[in-house]
């Protein structure tokens, strides 16, 4: 695993580094640190639209509509003949994220879903495979008769996305197709709304089963939530699973607006912590913010500026590293905030999976806490019972890089790792 090793002050990058750890211990008596995502395996197909063509399909602009594969196909059609297509990638949130994960770790993720029973050559579950890194374990998938589903995304002029989902076997994933030792030994099980969208679907079975092994285990469960109209369809529902299942929740604020009815991000936060242990929250072109709880006991002041929002001093303990509420003798609640990386890209390709990106370095530092738990339990860094290596001031950061690289491209994912060094910093600043 590439481990969160040296820091600076203004960026924080994975890298190996001699020192941090003692390399004379032999790795492979060390358990495996791995994460498991459940996903309803989808290739993304992207293509730009005007407000017109979303209106002619009855598609709401910046929400998922599952519509039927027939619909999906006319439309496709439709975007090919017009050339409009921009690109065909492997997708789905979860997928994006385990992807993203493993590319930034050099780590194993093991992706759970449903796959096309017979894969040919140049067919979208080759393609779904051979455009996934190579660290990603597609071993666990169920096989089964027929074809991948399929998520039109649909970019309009303002840049926004929309997506047109057609089903295919995405949702055949079933409870049998979990296995128990895996989600044990997992350093967090990752969930997404999406798949939780039909109670009458085997895909619900299985994610509930999953979630219910890693409650049983202590495996942090992470959700994703997706789209803005399911939250909103089933608050309730979703509320009552948080507080059920989940450690950590990722979303932008349209989907905590509808979790939580609260326009402000902070105060959103504020009112996710008490349904769940920690929250990601991006806001577009204002960046991210990341709340946790922490022991009264384990807090770190912030050595930067304090800012007062909705919150007073709402960043005065960002130096704090995140713990689950269950491991907190007096639990508070720590928030920070980031702008977007260097103001963000002068020009933003698509927005899609900049979310996921974020996430998949948050869990990147999760599970290096886990592999650094293994390595050295007797540590100072272990103290506490903490939930992240890293501060979340830190983790901000590293999150908000990993997006930047999203949104600076065409694909949801990451095609390479972050850079060791930042070509915008002089090389003094690395010296130092």
């Amino acid at each position: 695993m590439k481990f969160p090793g040296k820091r600076k002050t203004k960026h924080y990058f994975p890298v190996n580094e001699s020192g941090r750890i003692p390399f004379n211990l032999d790795f492979s008596e060390q358990g495996s640190v791995y994460l498991v995502g459940i996903d309803q395996l989808i290739v993304d197909i992207e293509a730009n639209v005007d407000f017109d063509f979303l209106a002619k399909f009855g598609i709401t602009k910046g929400e998922s509509a599952v519509l039927s594969d027939k619909v999906v196909e006319e439309i496709y059609r439709e975007l090919k003949s017009t050339n409009s297509i921009i690109g065909e990638y492997a997708g789905g949130a979860i997928g994006n994220t385990l992807h993203n994960y493993s590319v930034l770790s050099d780590s194993r993720s093991v992706a759970l879903g449903a796959i096309s029973k017979n894969i040919s050559v140049g067919d979208y579950a080759f393609k779904y495979i051979c455009t996934t890194n190579s660290f990603v374990d597609f071993s666990y998938l169920k096989p089964v008769d027929g074809p991948m589903g399929r998520a039109l995304c649909l970019l309009t002029p303002d840049r926004e996305r929309s997506f047109a989902i057609g089903k295919g076997i995405m949702n055949e994933l079933s409870a049998d197709y979990i296995p128990e030792d895996l989600i044990k030994g997992a350093a967090a099980l990752l969930v997404s709304a999406y798949s939780l969208r039909d109670e009458s679907s085997s895909m619900f079975e299985a994610n509930l089963a999953a979630c219910k092994l890693a409650k049983k285990y202590n495996v942090p469960v992470v959700l994703s939530l997706g789209t803005s109209s399911l939250i909103s369809a089933r608050r309730e529902f979703f509320q009552d699973f948080i507080k059920s299942y989940v450690s950590l929740c990722a979303m932008n604020e349209d989907e905590a607006l509808a979790l939580v009815g609260e326009t402000d991000p902070l105060l959103s936060c504020e009112k996710i912590l008490d349904l769940c242990d920690m929250v990601l929250l991006t806001v577009g072109p204002r960046g991210l913010y990341l709340a946790a709880h922490v022991d009264q006991a384990a807090k770190r002041e912030t050595k930067d500026f304090i800012h007062t929002k909705s919150i007073a001093e709402y960043n005065k303990f960002e130096y704090s590293r995140a713990m689950l509420k269950v491991d907190c003798t007096n639990p508070i609640k720590i928030y920070t905030h980031i702008n977007p990386y260097m103001g963000g890209p002068g020009v933003i390709k698509n927005t899609n999976g900049a979310g996921d990106a974020a996430l998949s370095a948050l869990l990147h530092d999760i599970a290096s806490n886990s592999y650094h738990r293994q390595v050295t339990p007797n540590s100072p860094k272990h103290s506490f019972s903490y939930l992240t290596y890293s501060s979340i001031h830190q983790v901000s950061k590293y999150s908000n890089r990993a997006s930047f690289e999203v949104l600076k491209q065409n694909s949801p994912r990451l095609a390479k790792g972050l850079p060791a060094k930042e070509e915008s910093l002089e090389e003094a600043y690395w010296d130092a």
